[in-house]
């Protein structure tokens, strides 16, 4: 210890705004490929991943078995510390993977991946495409620019997510403390 200069610092966390959520997911939208299902994987999972707080391997390795959308849950097989856990989610997100599924199926009637979130090549979204992907999107609403390397990423919108959640409960209870 003490031998070399440096020193490891964390990233300090980004939070995103509405709005720059929003422009990531329209620039999303408008990505091109041959099949046309790239710009709603992209879309579908960047949404997910802000409105759940899963984290990026969590849901790129969601299978299809692991979705339950009458009962509005998630299961996260070899989450962090090798654990299952279940993630509960709105309506509107199983919509939003409903209309993801039957687009992904009319795209590619038979794959041979149960994975939720696949790629042009009909295999699952790898940690290191998606990564690029958002860094690019990043680029193209202009919250990176082409030299930085310590901006926003796509693991700060588990930030994002906790950060909200935590002040939703804090307003909810000051709403409750009021009433008393």
């Amino acid at each position: 210890d003490g031998l070399l200069p440096h020193r490891y610092r964390r990233r300090q966390p980004y939070i995103y705004h509405d709005d720059q959520i929003a422009r990531l997911l329209a620039a999303a939208r408008a990505l091109r490929s041959p099949r046309g299902l790239r710009a709603h994987t992209c879309t579908t999972l960047f949404g997910l991943l802000a409105v759940t707080g899963l984290r990026l391997g969590e849901a790129l390795g969601l299978d299809r078995e692991d979705v339950d959308l009458r009962a509005g849950v998630l299961t996260i097989r070899h989450a962090k510390f090798g654990k299952t856990r279940y993630v509960p989610m709105h309506p509107t997100t199983g919509g939003a993977l409903r209309r993801y599924a039957r687009r992904r199926d009319r795209v590619f009637p038979a794959l041979d991946t149960p994975a939720v979130f696949v790629s042009e090549r009909r295999t699952r979204v790898t940690l290191g495409a998606a990564e690029w992907t958002w860094s690019k999107l990043l680029l193209d609403v202009g919250l990176r620019g082409p030299a930085d390397c310590r901006g926003p990423c796509i693991h700060h919108l588990r930030h994002t997510f906790a950060v909200r959640t935590l002040l939703r409960w804090y307003r909810k209870g000051l709403d409750v403390e009021r009433k008393l």
